[in-house]
């Protein structure tokens, strides 16, 4: 557990990609208990100066000793760097919270989602795994209906943005975009194809079964988030030309009849989402509109008749903020509290 302090020492690993300098901004705005910060990356972001609180602080490159007197890591620089140093941060006395996807299949490791498991904190080892920012979204959204009328099944569809891949896939973006509306050739780099102007249905390495990595690791997901091994989930991860917010086209069976108003009436009830219902007057979640948002919205509720008991759901959030970053300092606050 946490040791009960008025401040506490935060180191962040992959400070200067995205989601780290979004874990900055959630730190500040929330007024998270920090007293040192130990900012972390690799090499290449070593001495860069990154604000916080009115302060430069220093990048240091990220190695199994950068952890003395931490009492508290975010990992947000991949799977491989957090399976090679989170359990170093552990054994110099840190609580890590890992939004890489290294340990969420682990069944020591509790996958939090604040407002739903937040209790299974008490339950770590010295891990805590954050899911993706899809896999948040979806239990976030399905376990308000799971808890009225039982989900049996869901179908979702990723629409993803190419912040997910980086600050590079962002310049990729712009720049392809940039170069085609100025009839020039495309350079691709990050994606295998183009993707201004175009929809990629591969996110992740592909199994053998035929779906992604990152399908998969929803799947898993939120069925460990919603302690439900039975729910059955079918995932379709595709990524988009936006630059940041993510959104989901989400099918659901459940094992009762759910009308679509009683499915907005549970949702309005659940703690970090916002019904946003209205589309006989345009009034719907976009992308655009999320960005910086710390709520998961959900229009278009309607009935699937093509099902005894289907619903049709359309969910947007910003995969940074509320899919990432905000979702691991939740889970540091209740450490906190506890």
């Amino acid at each position: 557990m946490l040791e009960n302090k008025n401040i506490y020492t935060v180191a962040i690993a992959g400070a200067t990609g995205l989601t780290g300098r979004e874990l900055l901004e959630v730190l500040e705005e929330r007024e998270f208990p920090v007293g040192d910060l130990v900012l972390l990356a690799s090499e290449r972001s070593e001495g860069e100066r990154l604000d916080f609180r009115g302060r430069k602080w220093t990048v240091k490159r990220l190695g199994k000793g950068s952890f003395p007197d931490v009492d508290l890591a975010f990992f947000v620089a991949g799977e491989e760097r957090a399976r090679d140093f989170a359990p170093s941060a552990v054994s110099s006395g840190a609580v890590v919270i890992d939004g890489s996807g290294a340990f969420s299949d682990d069944p020591k490791v509790p996958l939090i989602v604040p407002g739903i498991n937040a209790a299974m904190t008490g339950n770590h080892t010295g891990i805590i795994a954050c899911p993706a920012p899809g896999s948040t979204a979806v239990a976030m959204v399905l376990q308000p209906i799971h808890a009225a009328a039982t989900v049996r099944r869901a179908v979702v569809t990723t629409f993803e943005p190419v912040s997910g891949a980086g600050k590079k896939a962002m310049d990729e973006l712009a720049g392809q975009t940039v170069a085609l509306l100025n009839f020039r050739d495309v350079e691709k780099k990050v994606f295998p194809h183009q993707i201004a102007f175009n929809c990629l249905p591969q996110i992740g390495a592909v199994l053998e079964d035929g779906t992604t990595r990152d399908e998969a690791r929803m799947e898993r997901e939120v069925a460990k988030v919603l302690g439900s091994a039975g729910l059955r989930i079918s995932t379709t991860a595709v990524r988009v030309p936006v630059f940041r917010g993510y959104a989901i086209s989400l099918n659901i069976e459940t094992e009762r009849p759910l009308p679509p108003n009683e499915a907005r009436a549970q949702l309005s009830q659940a703690p970090g989402v916002v019904v946003f219902d209205d589309p006989a007057h345009g009034v719907y979640p976009l992308q655009i509109d999320v960005v910086g948002k710390n709520d998961v919205f959900v229009g278009r509720i309607r009935k699937d008749d093509s099902l005894p008991n289907g619903l049709n759901l359309w969910v947007v959030c910003d995969d940074l903020r509320k899919g990432s970053a905000q979702n691991a300092v939740q889970i540091a606050e209740h450490l906190v509290r506890q």
